[in-house]
Order: structure tokens, then sequence, then C-alpha cells
């Protein structure tokens, strides 16, 4: 019996849009709402999340077998988390701060099996291979491991060419936030700089034949994005939602 295929992964190689959540309030609740609410995927963060493993674990377990893909984005891209986050059964990672090919490529090689990489070998203990149920784990956990980079400096920017041809990348995000403020405006996501920068990066990947994603909750983004050739978006985040649902229903009843 092989690893579970990887549908997110098929879907970009595919060159389908997939549209998805960021996760931050820790919660399998919160977790399991989103995913069967109609997202692709749903990214459960442990870079600025407060999540630890047990807490992705949990989130991972709510979100198995409902309509979305599960995503863990990690807080580096060391061996050791890479290692565990997929021993507990994630098949897709984002790896934050990105910047160079080399680097892509040690990420890629700690998220594969030898002889492709050097992930450690513990799977019979693991969730990811039902604790040893899955007999062919071993050999087929490769192909579908779906491996996201995040590029968010100017440096990253500029070295997208030479990371999108790292063998085994399969999407390269490009994170605003970290961006701008790299690029000396903090906090503004939408200064024109800023936007020709991710423009350039967006033409840059999608010239390398490469997924391209960024995270984009405001309608106006998303259009833009998705004309630059974007197919992997994330256009909600569960703390955002909430926080603009409580606002506007207590400024809403303070006139009844």
């Amino acid at each position: 019996m092989p690893a579970p295929t990887n549908e997110l992964k098929a879907a970009i190689r595919a060159g389908e849009m997939q549209i998805g959540i960021w996760l931050g309030l820790t919660s399998p609740a919160v977790a399991e709402m989103a995913g069967a609410a109609g997202f692709d995927w749903c990214l459960i963060d442990g870079e600025h999340g407060p999540n630890d493993l047990p807490l992705i674990e949990s989130q991972l377990r709510a979100l198995q077998g409902l309509g979305a893909n599960a995503i863990v984005r990690v807080p580096d891209g060391e061996n050791w988390i890479l290692k565990q986050v997929l021993d507990i059964g994630a098949q897709s990672i984002l790896v934050p701060m990105v910047e160079t090919a080399e680097q892509a490529a040690k990420v890629v090689a700690a998220c594969k099996y030898a002889p492709e990489g050097n992930r450690g070998v513990g799977y019979a203990l693991a969730r990811a291979s039902g604790y040893n149920a899955i007999s062919d784990y071993a050999h087929t956990a490769n192909d579908q491991i779906c491996v996201i980079v995040q590029v968010e400096t100017l440096s990253a920017m500029l070295n997208i060419p030479q990371i999108a041809k790292v063998p085994g990348v399969d999407c390269i995000f490009i994170g605003p936030a970290d961006l701008s403020a790299d690029m000396g405006y903090l906090g503004n996501l939408n200064h024109p700089d800023v936007l020709e920068v991710i423009a350039k990066g967006m033409a840059d990947i999608t010239a390398a034949g490469l997924c391209a994603g960024t995270i984009c909750l405001g309608e106006e983004e998303q259009e833009r994005f998705v004309a630059q050739g974007g197919k992997f978006l994330g256009v909600a985040a569960d703390v955002v939602t909430l926080q603009t649902a409580l606002r506007a229903t207590a400024a809403t009843a303070r006139y009844l």
C-alpha cells in the first residue's frame, strides 16, 4: 500500500487555481470548520501562530477527510522540525525565509528520503505511515511531499530564477509583509515599489513553469495576483475573519 495521494500537489502540477486560509488560532475546531468551508487548502501556521507539534498534529487530524488539504508552515527550514512535522502526517510544507537556491535545495533534501534527500528514517513509529500500517510508505512518500518555499526579502526575490530551478520545489510563495518591511515600507504592502517587485517575482516564477503563490485578503489584491499568473492564493485568515465579524456584529448591535 503506497503513501496517500497528495491532492494539493497534483492540483498544483496540473495548474489548477488553489485558494486557502491561514490558521493561526491553533484550534482543531476552527481547523475543522475551515476544512469543510470550501477552501482548497488550510495552512497551519507554525511560524507566527503559537503552535507546537501536538497542536499541529491535532489540527491535521481535524482536517483529515474534509474538503481542504492541510499545509504546515514550519518556523524555519531546519531538518529537525521538517522531519517531525512530516512524521506527524503533513504532506505539504511551507518553509519561510528561503533566500537562495542552496537553501531551497537543503529544504527539499530534508523532506525526502534517500537517495533523493536525507529525511530521517523513523516512519515505523510515525503517524505519517499509519504507524507502520502503510506497507510501502518508505518507497512512495517522496512523490507525495509538496515543498513550498516562501521568498520574502528583496535578495530572495532576485534569486527566484535560481530557486525555481531546484528539483523538488513545487511552488514559490511570495510573502508581501516581510518583503515590504525589508524594502523599507513596513506595513505598506501596496507601496508601488513593493508591487513592482512582486509583479516581477510573479513573472519570474511563472516563466520558470512553477506555481506562484502569495497571500491576498482583499478582492482587489486577489484580482491583481490572478492577472499576474498566481495559482496558489491565501485569501483568508482565521484571526482576521473572526476579528472582522466580531467587530461588525458589535458595531451593528450598538444601534439596536
